[in-house]
């Protein structure tokens, strides 16, 4: 395999990221930050990037992605991600990233990307607003493919909504090998066993998404206070009837409250839903749970927010390891398509 450990593991290389398009949520924390520090840079080899070139596939302030992308690194170390046991980085700061994104598109046809669910999503709402499509929209899953295997990736956790993006990757992967020599490792996607999608508390049928300028109602954000997280909770839709029942389909509010209690709490949210005669009191011990996980996430991301030099140099020094383990991989790629001598 090309490349090296860089922190000398021997499980399997990890690697996955976040997006800078708004305020990290409980979603996010619950279905990625959390297993990433609690299993996969224990794991292995695992690395952890904020992959802010994603988020100018659409119209966007350059400060406020700048702010959301130091935002974003700070809370996955305030999280417990450690630089001494994984790599934590930007992507932008690492230039293998762009320079393998081409070779993807070249490998990539139309038609898949077109196929991908989040683009025609995406491409609906858009049109629905009158708004106009970025072309990087559209070859989004070629840049997502090139940050995966330019590291020799072996897993990808990720949620639901991005496992479609990684079968992409994996079957670029096997073409790219199939025509030009065997240079990229074929990863797979492993995925969380609960709050894989926590969903809006608002509107229950929707993941709690981060993107958007304005902060919503229905999404618990990682750095929201203690009372706001409560008032979150506690108004938070759920269905017709009076008792508790984990109905995912029937009952999706209820079922939202009892994921996100049994993910704070290591429970089962079938058996939780039996513990519990109203309403009421499964949002007051949900949204108690709530408020105990964030807690020390948030208090850590003040001290960290107010070292900068220990961030600069985090992200300095990922960016660094990153790069070293990308490139000889990328520069064969270059050279299996004849770029390079």
């Amino acid at each position: 395999m090309l490349g090296s450990r860089a922190l000398g593991a021997a499980g399997p290389r990890v690697f996955s990221g976040v997006q800078p398009t708004g305020h990290l949520t409980l979603g996010n924390y619950l279905g990625a930050m959390r297993r990433w520090v609690e299993v996969d840079q224990r794991r292995g080899d695992a690395l952890f990037c904020v992959v802010d070139l994603h988020a100018l596939t659409v119209e966007h302030d350059p400060g406020r992605v700048r702010r959301l992308t130091r935002q974003a690194a700070t809370l996955l170390l305030a999280a417990g991600l450690e630089p001494e046991r994984c790599t934590v980085f930007v992507q932008s700061h690492v230039d293998e990233h762009a320079r393998l994104s081409y070779l993807m598109e070249c490998t990539a046809s139309d038609g898949e990307m077109r196929r991908m669910v989040q683009y025609k999503e995406k491409v609906a709402q858009r049109a629905a607003r009158g708004e106009s499509v970025r072309l990087s929209l559209l070859t989004y899953p070629a840049l997502m493919a090139a940050d995966i295997l330019a590291y020799g990736t072996q897993e990808v956790p990720v949620g639901a909504d991005q496992a479609q993006h990684v079968e992409l990757t994996r079957d670029l992967a096997v073409r790219f090998n199939q025509r030009y020599g065997e240079t990229f490792v074929v990863p797979r996607a492993t995925h969380p066993k609960v709050a894989e999608r926590v969903m809006d508390l608002q509107e229950p049928t929707s993941k709690m998404g981060k993107s958007g300028q304005e902060r919503k109602t229905g999404v618990v954000y990682v750095l929201d206070e203690a009372e706001v997280v409560r008032k979150k909770v506690m108004r938070a839709v759920t269905d017709g009837g009076s008792d508790v029942a984990y109905e995912p389909e029937e009952r999706p509010g209820v079922a939202n409250l009892l994921n996100v209690l049994a993910a704070c709490t290591e429970g089962d949210p079938r058996e939780l839903a039996g513990a519990y005669g109203s309403y009421g009191s499964l949002k007051k011990d949900t949204a108690d749970a709530v408020v105990e996980v964030l807690r020390p996430v948030r208090e850590r991301h003040a001290a960290l927010a107010a070292d900068a030099g220990y961030v600069d140099s985090v992200l300095r020094d990922g960016a660094e390891r990153a790069r070293a383990m990308a490139r000889p991989r990328v520069d064969a790629a270059y050279r299996a398509v004849g770029l390079l001598a």
